[in-house]
């Protein structure tokens, strides 16, 4: 018994991944860190609740609402919300006043509050009223492109639409895609190979930083509840 996910991919450019959760009898998780904002909403005793969740930079214990269950939208990598600055909500989060089964409140407006299979649709009515934007140079760094402005321009508007910088973002994304492949069966050394981590050590600092586990207890499946789909039921 503990958190029972779901996650799925997402053919939105403005979406990463769309998750289910239902908590058994677990008051505590294990956070891991990610890098991605994201709209979260949950029901418990009959009462329905939204909010908006940040980027986190490090794991830790949060707490777990008894009995709930959980659709959660993670947004893809440097998307915004216009009304709320990302590094603002980087290890933080705010809850979502005046949520109902049917309708939440974000940016001075109602939407209808989603069910998994409705994510993209919210998304898509978020971004043609503004809500939800891009910069348009971070999405061409991710791409891959070159972006005919200095360094420290790119650094900057990076962070400002990311609330990280590049490197945190590479350090987080690697140590989430190790737990997942030790999680899977991979021996560490094929993951150090694999990740170009320094040694077993490096990998091991890295997951106890961001993860909260070690290599023995991802590859047993021990350590208690923890916030990540960690059985690989990923869908298109």
């Amino acid at each position: 018994m503990g958190l029972r996910f779901e996650t799925r991919g997402s053919d939105s450019s403005w979406v990463d991944t769309v998750w289910t959760c239902t908590s058994e009898q677990v008051t505590t998780m294990t956070s891991v860190a990610g890098v991605r904002w994201g709209l979260v909403f949950w029901e418990q005793a009959g009462r329905t609740y939204a909010s908006i969740t940040g980027p986190e930079t490090r794991t830790g214990t949060a707490p777990v609402p008894q009995g709930a269950t959980f659709t959660g939208i993670e947004f893809a990598v440097g998307t915004s919300l216009r009304a709320v600055p990302t590094p603002t909500l980087v290890d933080g989060g705010i809850e979502l006043p005046d949520t109902t089964r049917r309708t939440f409140r974000l940016d001075g407006a109602r939407w209808e509050t989603p069910g998994p299979d409705d994510a993209e649709a919210l998304v898509d009515r978020l971004v043609r009223a503004g809500t939800v934007v891009r910069d348009p140079l971070v999405a061409e760094l991710l791409r891959g492109g070159r972006p005919a402005v200095s360094g420290r321009t790119v650094e900057r508007r990076f962070r400002a639409a990311t609330g990280l910088t590049r490197g945190a973002v590479r350090q987080v994304e690697r140590a989430r895609a190790a737990a997942e492949l030790l999680a899977t069966g991979d021996p560490a050394a094929d993951v150090v190979a694999k990740l170009d981590y320094f040694d077993e050590p490096h990998l091991a600092r890295a997951l106890r930083c961001y993860v909260g586990r070690t290599v023995r207890q991802l590859r047993e499946g021990t350590g208690g509840a923890i916030a990540l789909d960690l059985d690989q039921r990923l869908t298109p």
